[in-house]
């Protein structure tokens, strides 16, 4: 295990502290918080995580479709395809040890007509030369007997049984926790506007003060190629695709049991209806190049486009109450592949190009931007393995705190339940405000707890919730020092 180290300091306000770092890493979501978390795996190196938002995982990495996917469609023989792969293997192990709740249902990629159902093949190929060999292509009556409430018209399908669906929230977050707790000092509400070097270092002009470091990782998502472009590089240009979703209510759960995939297109995967861990059904994304990268809102054509295709997949779901719709943008390039680089002579790395598959590649992207950074000249120790963390679980499939009798017992505040809808008890919003990483707001709050994200969207319970996370803004927690 990796000597313990005090645990670092988590921020939102004041100026970063008159210090240089080994290596900052700009950008924490799920990528950059899971580059942290390996740097933290070496002992020796001073970490630093930025973001120019007030919380971790504030931009893509919130509004994604949660899909742990096995890469069986990525381009094969390309970064993303092996990253995936690995990734999917290393956060599977994770979320088992760390309690991020994971379902593997698996996926079916449901052939509509003759052209869709004539891809199949090409797609089981392409899934093979991936190495992923478990696909096979089904006929129409076992589709049907699989998921008996498909729209009619369906010619086959191919059935992908290692996809699972995951919490993207509870993953940045538990990557976040665990540099933390090993040393990472995290910096939020840090916007970095310009980048130059004195001495041999970066000097980083931040929303926050100046901000020095020997070694650069720019894992910026969406502001990937902003950065770049501040260290003299224009290697890509990353166009923000927004993608619009539905979340019907948890009585449209028992409508499916798999992920239902349409045949891919050029612009991505397309519009799928899928489980979620939180008992949920989702519709969507939309494709949409924008030149906005602040443009998460819906739009009423977007809703309407995706209520039709999700008429013809699954009728029945449009019955369904609506809980809520959201929007995210992904990092779209003109590039086909991930856009990570190490510029041996600025000892820097790129980390662009990171679309919906960079929740599953995540640990291994971090791995390898590592590495990277070795061949760049950073001295690294070899890794050790960092203290565990246990996340409260928000999935449905496992047994959530009110339901728990020994933890009642042990504290009633565990059996108070303050949102009904999601069935979120006192205790847990107590835990997450006092957390390592703790939120910032309301918001921040539900993606640690889900409470006010359920079929009232906070209409009963968003004083109570409000309340309880105003009351617990300031406090000291651990090693590490913590302002609101």
């Amino acid at each position: 295990m990796t000597p313990a180290k005090s645990a670092g300091r988590v921020t939102r306000h004041g100026t970063v502290p008159d210090t240089t770092y080994d290596v900052t890493v700009i950008g924490a979501g799920v990528v950059g918080a899971a580059i942290a978390r390996e740097l933290a795996r070496r002992p020796g190196l001073d970490v630093a995580l930025v973001d120019a938002s007030n919380d971790v995982g504030e931009g893509t990495s919130k509004g994604n479709t949660a899909i742990l996917h096995t890469g069986f469609d990525a381009v094969p023989g390309s970064l993303e395809s092996r990253l995936v792969r690995e990734g999917q293997r290393l956060l599977t192990a994770y979320a088992t040890e760390s309690g991020i709740p994971v379902e593997p249902v698996g996926a079916l990629l449901v052939a509509w007509d003759e052209e869709q159902l004539a891809a199949l093949p090409g797609l089981l190929d392409k899934a093979d030369r991936n190495g992923y060999d478990q696909a096979r292509i089904i006929g129409p009556e076992e589709v049907r007997a699989r998921e008996p409430h498909l729209g009619p018209g369906a010619r086959g399908a191919l059935d992908v049984p290692g996809e699972s669906i995951i919490c993207p929230w509870t993953t940045t977050l538990a990557y976040a926790t665990q540099a933390v707790r090993a040393g990472v000092d995290l910096y939020l509400n840090c916007r970095v506007s310009q980048a130059g070097r004195r001495g041999g270092r970066h000097e980083l002009t931040t929303s926050r003060g100046t901000l020095r470091t020997r070694y650069l990782v720019n894992a910026a998502g969406l502001h990937a190629d902003t950065v770049d472009r501040l260290l003299g590089h224009d290697d890509f240009t990353v166009t923000p695709r927004r993608g619009q979703l539905i979340v019907f209510d948890k009585f449209a759960r028992g409508l499916l049991t798999h992920i239902l995939l349409p045949v891919p297109t050029a612009l991505g995967k397309g519009v799928l209806v899928a489980p979620t861990v939180y008992g949920n059904v989702l519709l969507g994304p939309t494709a949409e190049d924008l030149d906005d990268k602040t443009a998460t809102g819906t739009s009423a054509e977007g809703i309407a486009a995706l209520r039709e295709k999700g008429r013809r997949v699954l009728p029945e779901l449009l019955d369904e109450e609506v809980t809520a719709v959201y929007a995210g943008l992904r990092a779209a390039t003109e590039h086909d592949d991930y856009r990570i680089s190490a510029h041996k002579e600025q000892r820097y790395v790129t980390v662009g190009g990171i679309r919906s598959t960079g929740l599953t590649a995540s640990l291994a992207i971090a791995a390898h931007v590592t590495e990277l950074l070795a061949t760049t000249g950073l001295d690294l120790a070899e890794p050790g393995d960092l203290a565990p963390v246990r996340m409260p679980n928000l999935g449905e499939a496992f047994p959530r705190p009110y339901q728990r009798a020994d933890l009642i017992a042990a504290d009633p505040a565990y059996g108070t339940v303050v949102c009904h809808c999601e069935r979120v008890t006192h205790g847990e919003i107590r835990d997450a405000l006092a957390s390592t990483v703790p939120p910032a707001s309301p918001d921040g709050l539900r993606r640690r707890t889900r409470a006010r994200g359920g079929r009232c969207q906070g209409f009963y319970c968003g004083d109570a919730v409000r309340q309880l996370f105003e009351r617990g803004g300031n406090f000291e927690r651990g090693g590490g020092s913590v302002s609101g």
